[in-house]
């Protein structure tokens, strides 16, 4: 399996960077060496920064934690658009609206604004509006849509965040560091590394390197979800089994209540019958 990654990523042409005049000096660690005036970047790091994002991913969808994918340049968007839905995560491809994590209340809102033209659409195709309106309501329901769609199923924050080409997305990377979420971002050598938590060097202007990339994320989401769901199942068994050794309890505490009362009437205490049988008996 390792050889087979290696092989497509190195059929991918992840390895080529950037020219060498434009690169940045910070990605030194991970470039091999110079050929043609192009960087080559380490595959053995490559192969090291994704195996390091698959472990962090798969263990933080295990927990119930979302990922967000990231990348509205054209060629990571239509890998995103394909890969991403499939294993139920959440991605933006067009443009990163600012605020959208920082002022998640407010993009919650135009959301529930989507529903409402999706729902109105459904209904009548907005025929019951004038011939002006009808064009402003659509225009707005592909305006959202286009811009939040990858998103409209993101209820609360994500636990990690994927980029790719940190010099397009800064502006995401800034509001997922300012609320502590974990970063991890696809970088050709004139990136900068400081600015994501995990490093995959590579090349970012090649759909077929974003694709495998994106690929093997998704494979550890699918792996993440397998044991959030084993996670549920424990859960739920463990709960049922405590629920039975309450009811057993029960049962034997109710059997404890009953006994010394043969009769069925009231139970009497140990120190009411010990007075019982020392009481004098009745002279005359």
């Amino acid at each position: 399996m390792a050889n087979t990654l290696v092989q497509d990523l190195i059929d991918a042409g992840i390895h080529f960077g950037q020219r060498s005049s434009n690169w940045n000096p910070k990605m030194a660690q991970f470039i091999y060496g110079k050929r043609n005036g192009i960087h080559i970047i380490d595959i053995k790091e490559t192969i090291k920064g994704l195996l390091l994002a698959k472990k962090l991913i798969a263990k933080n969808v295990s927990e119930g934690k979302d990922i967000c994918f990231v990348g509205t340049k054209r060629q990571a968007k239509n890998v995103l658009e394909t890969r991403v839905p499939d294993v139920k995560m959440h991605y933006v491809s067009e443009r990163w609206l600012g605020g959208t994590l920082t002022n998640f209340r407010t993009i919650r809102q135009r959301l529930r604004r989507l529903e409402e033209l999706d729902a109105i659409a459904e209904r009548d195709n907005f025929a019951s509006y004038s011939k002006k309106m009808e064009s402003q309501l659509k225009r707005e329901q592909a305006k959202i849509k286009r811009n939040l769609d990858g998103i409209r199923r993101m209820d609360k924050l994500p636990g990690v965040m994927v980029v790719v080409d940190v010099k397009s997305e800064v502006t995401a990377l800034r509001e997922a560091k300012k609320l502590g979420i974990t970063t991890i971002a696809l970088i050709d050598t004139d990136g900068d590394p400081d600015l994501v938590d995990i490093v995959i060097p590579g090349n970012d202007d090649s759909m077929r390197s974003i694709d495998v990339v994106i690929r093997e994320l998704c494979l550890a989401i699918t792996e993440g979800l397998e044991q959030r769901e084993q996670n549920k199942q424990a859960e739920r068994a463990s709960e049922g089994g405590e629920g039975q050794q309450r009811d057993q309890r029960g049962d034997g505490r109710g059997e404890g209540r009953g006994e010394g009362r043969g009769d069925g009437g009231p139970r009497r205490s140990k120190r009411s019958q010990f007075r019982a049988d020392e009481a004098p008996a009745p002279q005359g």
